[in-house]
Formats: C-alpha cells, structure tokens, sequence
C-alpha cells in the first residue's frame, strides 16, 4: 500500500456543479482542482453520458474559471461562465457537445453572475450588475452594483434590461417549464446587509415585462421552484422558518409544506410535469422526495447512503444527476431515475483507492436530556475497536446547521482520514442544531450557542471511552467556523482536552454582530447585539472569550486574513486573551484567504501543522499507554 501524504490529498481534483440535460442524455460538470495554485481558480467543463456508455469526455482546457454549464434547450450546446477573457471577470460562452473553441456571447464590463437559457433558444436570461466607474471611495450601500435582469438576445448579442423589478438586487431565477414567465428572488441591497436583509419573490412576464409581486420571502430564501398544483402554476421556495433552524420548502403564499417532518430539504428542483423533486438531510443519509400535488407533501422516492447534494433534473423528470459520496469513495458524479439505481459517471480520484482507510463507523445514542443523536467513528487505519483505546480528536461540523453525513472524511478541511492514518481514532459528533433531524432539532440551539449542543458532544465522548475506544487521558477537540468555536468553547468549559483546533472560529459573538457580514443574525445565535444596553448581555455568557482566563489547553489557531464570514478580529481576540493567561498557543494567518482555505500551499500547511500539534500534545498515537500496573495496556 502507498503512503498517503499531504500532497496527493491537496493535489487531487473535485467534481463540481453538474447540469443534466433537457433530453435526459448527458451530464456536464466542472473539475476543479483541489488546491489553488494562484490568485484565480481554474475549472474544466466535462461532459458523460448518463447511461455510462462512453467515457466522460473534457470539453475546455481548464486554463481559466470554467463555471456554472447551463445546457441549451434542444440539449446541443453548452452555456458557461468563463473569465478567460479578463481574470476574474465572468462572462458568458457557449460550446457545442463536440468541443471545439468556446463563442464568447457578452463582453459586460461588469461581468455575468447568473444566467439562464430560456425556452425557445433564441433568448437567455443574464444577470448583471450596472456598469458604473470605479470609486475607492467606500459608502456603504453604494460600494456594489445592483444586479439587474436583463435578456440576451443570441441572434442581435443585444441585452436589455427588464425594468418591472425596480430598485431590488436580482439573486435566482428559473422559468416555467412549459415556457412561461420567470420566477425571481431578489434582495434589497447588493450588499450582504447585516441588518436588515429581506427577500422578495416575484414572477415576471417575459412578453410583457409586467411583473407580479408575491411578497417577502422567508428567511435566506432560496431555489425558487415551479409546481403545478393541478388547477394552476405556482412558485415555490426554500427559506427558513425563523432566523434559525432547520430548511423548510414554502409555496408562494410562504405556508411550511414540510412541517412536522423530521428530516431537512436541503435542495429543491422543478420537472415538466410540475411535482418538483428534493434533496433532505436524513440523519447521516440522503433522500429523495417527490412533492405530491394533492396532498401538498413530499414523498419518499428512495434513499441514499451518505451524502448526496447539487441534484439536476432532466426536462420530464425522469433522469437525475448528482454528486454522491460514500465512507470510503469521494463524490463523484451519479445518474439514473430518481427512485432507481444511480450509476457513477466521473472518476476523478482513482488514486486513492490504492489506500488502506480508518473504518468508519456508524454511532447512535442520546444526549444526557434522553435526545436521540448520530455521529461517525472513524477508527485507526489498520486497527479494530479491541485494539483501543486511542487517542481520540473530536471533530465538530461547522454551520451550525452543517452535518456530518457518512461520507469520505478526506479534504484540507475534513481531516478525519488523515488524521486516522497517523493513528488517532476521529469522533464526528452531530449534536443538536444541525441538519438532518428537523427544525426542531436545528433550532434548539436558539440564543443557547454552546449549551446543550456542547453537552450532546460530551455524551459522545463519553460514551466512546466507557466502551473502551477513546483514551481519557488523549483528548482532541477541533473544527472550523462553529466547529471553531465549539472547539474555543470547550476548552473554556473542561481541562479534558489535551489540544484543540480553532479555524475560522468564533471567541465573541458580539463582536461577530458588529464586523461579519451576517451581522445581527448572529444574535439568534449569541443571545444579544450588546446594544440593547449597558448589559450584562446573553452574548457574553455564551462566548468562549469569557471564559479564557479560565483555559488551559494548548491551542492551534487558524485563520483566513481576508475572512468576512468570521473576520480576524476574532482570532486575534482570542490569541491575545490565550496570551494575556500565559496558555501555550500557535497563531496562524492565512493571506488571501477567506472563510474557507483555497490556495494549494496553505492547505498544504493546515493539513501537515494540524497533525503535527495534536502529535506534539497528544504523544505518538502508535504507541500504547501504560495501565496503572505498569503493564501495557491491550
């Protein structure tokens, strides 16, 4: 067997975006290489036949940002963003089935960023923002150009802009399968305003270029839909029930047609015949739902083991296509009919299975309160549970509306596999707050961060050393974002932990009100905004600054320079109280980078230095600690 390193994990390439065509014949999908090498990222466009009968074939050289296929309605041509005219600069393109060299279609000075063809060929939809003159002067709410919806005509190369939508930023659009008007989300400002963003869903003619205004859309509105209720058409959405919490689908009067289910939707996508289909979250699985017209809910079609996203549906619905991941195969492209067998199209990481992988476990138990919960075990590679205990590093997912499904835990960023290649038994804990259990379950932890969720991962532990899996004595904890911060959490709650992880986290949610571009959403998280008055405020019990004075546990910190999701401040905050109380700490900037690490070298970095604290903190996972009688332990 190989030897895995850091490299070949950082060196690999992900599919990514697939579009199924009208015709239910073909998939086309980006590839994107693992690690950036430079400032800009690079895509290829590929294209298989979803029935498997020839090899995927690659349709642009990769050199540039290949994004986002969208296929023609007669299924003959590709439409794709590309910047390969200027870095950075999206516009559209179209290529034939049979490769060649790419038409450029717009040359928008201010760039593509959505696009959709319509019925009929001759038109597509674009989005794209007002051309204005660049400013270094920044007024707020005057800095980003709104993106307005225009139409492109293929014949003239003119585009026009549909003025019925008035001052709103266009976000999602989608037409009506039978060729009708389009559906369309927008928002009030361009910005990412954090505090007073709100959703509009609206429905715009396209001969006439009237619109009809169906109104505020629920919470992070997403994916609009076309359904066909048997006496009409009507629009559908995802959105969230409240500022927080678990996904839910809402028809176009924003009524909850999946309340009381105790899964997430997660996805949402029309067909022809006007029973939309969906992706939700079922525990550490996947399933795929049909909405039924007359009942007004979704239906089960079939389930899927791991996890499952970027679902496309051909024209008549018949045909699907996604990206799939299994324990111990990455995602790779999939295709069939929605409530049968899915065959894998793309292979993109055939090296990795000349690798031995940590067994990966399956684990259910409860919370302390009685609560049913799930998580993964992934135990050293080689080694069984009789061989134990370990050295165990828990893991925590991000969101917190994130989860970990049960898929192959290998990436820059879910290091579970490389972890347990160096020896360490990986706990990956779903406590409450996340996917895949319903809204009551995702919205539990409702101005409470880091109460009963933190408890929910307590009981995991313990519950792996009873059984004599984890050693007591060998404990890490880490995650990024609110895995971050859980980790920060932790250890200002416990002295158990030997060494924690915090990437991207948080150490004081007032703070993340006033600098991170969520802004006052944050609150439904953190408790308070600290200005409400001269306090105490909910916020301050509930962030792990307040509680480092109290912290022991060495600390690895991990953050992206250019971070508006979780911005610096609240690593150097953090860094600076570690440091003020004399705890052993490693600061760790990342330039360029923001919530998530893109650049080759700095997930080379993350990967190698990651391993390398727990080693430092935790000892040699190889060798076996001694019992109190002196005697190895077995």
């Amino acid at each position: 067997m190989s030897e895995l390193t850091s490299q070949l994990i950082v060196d690999g390439a992900a599919p990514l975006d697939p579009a199924l065509s009208p015709d239910g014949r073909w998939v086309a999908y980006t590839v994107s290489p693992a690690g950036r090498k430079g400032r800009h990222p690079s895509r290829a466009i590929w294209i298989a036949a979803t029935d498997g009968s020839s090899p995927p074939k690659r349709l642009t050289a990769g050199t540039a940002n290949d994004s986002g296929p969208r296929w023609a309605p007669d299924s003959a041509s590709l439409f794709f963003g590309s910047d390969r005219v200027r870095r950075g600069n999206t516009q559209l393109h179209r290529i034939a089935l049979d490769g060649g060299e790419a038409e450029a279609l717009t040359t928008w000075k201010s760039g593509i960023s959505d696009y959709l063809p319509l019925a009929g060929g001759r038109l597509v939809a674009v989005v794209a923002a007002d051309e204005i003159e660049p400013n270094d002067v920044k007024v707020w709410g005057q800095q980003v150009p709104y993106g307005r919806l225009r139409l492109l005509d293929l014949d003239t190369g003119e585009l026009g802009v549909m003025d019925g939508l008035g001052d709103r930023h266009v976000v999602e659009l989608v037409q009506r399968p039978d060729g009708g008007p389009l559906a369309v989300l927008t928002w009030n400002t361009p910005d990412l305003d954090p505090v007073s963003l709100s959703c509009e869903l609206h429905v715009v003619d396209l001969d006439t270029g009237k619109v009809r205004h169906l109104g505020p859309a629920a919470s992070e509105a997403s994916s609009p839909t076309w359904w066909n209720t048997g006496a009409h058409w009507q629009v559908c959405y995802l959105g969230l029930p409240g500022a927080i919490g678990g996904n839910a689908v809402f028809d176009e009067e924003h009524r909850d047609l999946t309340a009381g289910m105790n899964l997430c939707p997660f996805e949402l996508k029309q067909v022809a015949d006007g029973r939309p289909l969906a992706l939700f979250a079922d525990g550490l699985d996947t399933t795929i739902h049909r909405l039924d017209p007359d009942t007004r809910r979704f239906q089960r079609m079939a389930s899927l083991t791991g996890s499952a996203d970027s679902l496309t549906v051909n024209h008549s619905g018949e045909a699907v296509a996604m990206l799939m991941s299994t324990p111990y195969e990455p995602a790779n492209v999939h295709a069939g009919p929605p409530d049968g067998r899915l065959i894998r199209l793309s292979d993109t990481r055939p090296e990795l299975r000349e690798f031995r992988w940590g067994t990966q476990e399956r684990l259910a138990y409860q919370a302390s309160d009685g609560l049913d919960l799930d998580g993964l075990l992934i135990l050293p590679v080689g080694r069984s549970r009789d061989d134990g205990p370990f050295p165990l590093i828990t893991l925590v997912h991000g969101g917190p509306y994130g989860r970990h499904a049960d898929r192959f835990m290998l990436s820059a960023h879910s290091s579970g596999q490389w972890l347990a290649t160096a020896g360490y038994a990986v706990f990956l804990p779903n406590p409450r707050g996340g996917m895949g259990h319903g809204h009551d379950f995702a919205v539990a932890v409702a101005g409470k961060a880091g109460m009963e969720e933190w408890t929910d991962i307590v009981s995991g532990i313990d519950l792996l050393i009873a059984e004599g899996v984890a050693d007591p004595d060998r404990l890490g904890i880490g995650g990024g974002s609110h895995g971050g911060f859980l980790a920060a959490w932790a250890i200002g709650q416990t002295d158990r932990f030997k060494a924690a992880l915090m990437s991207a986290g948080i150490s004081d949610w007032g703070m993340l009100v006033a600098t991170g571009e969520w802004g006052i959403l944050e609150a439904s998280l953190g408790g308070s905004c600290g200005w409400e008055g001269p306090g105490p405020h909910r916020h301050d019990l509930l962030s792990p600054i307040s509680y480092a004075s109290k912290i022991q546990t060495p600390v690895l910190i991990l953050h992206g320079e250019e971070d508006t999701s979780v911005p610096l401040n609240q690593a150097t905050y953090f860094h600076r109280a570690l440091r003020r109380f004399g705890v052993e700490n490693e600061f760790v900037v990342y330039p360029r980078e923001g919530h998530g690490i893109q650049e080759r070298d700095h997930q080379l970095d993350m990967l190698e230095r990651t391993r390398a604290w727990f080693d430092r903190w935790l000892g040699d996972p190889l060798e076996r600690p001694e019992s109190s009688d002196g005697t190895a332990s077995v």
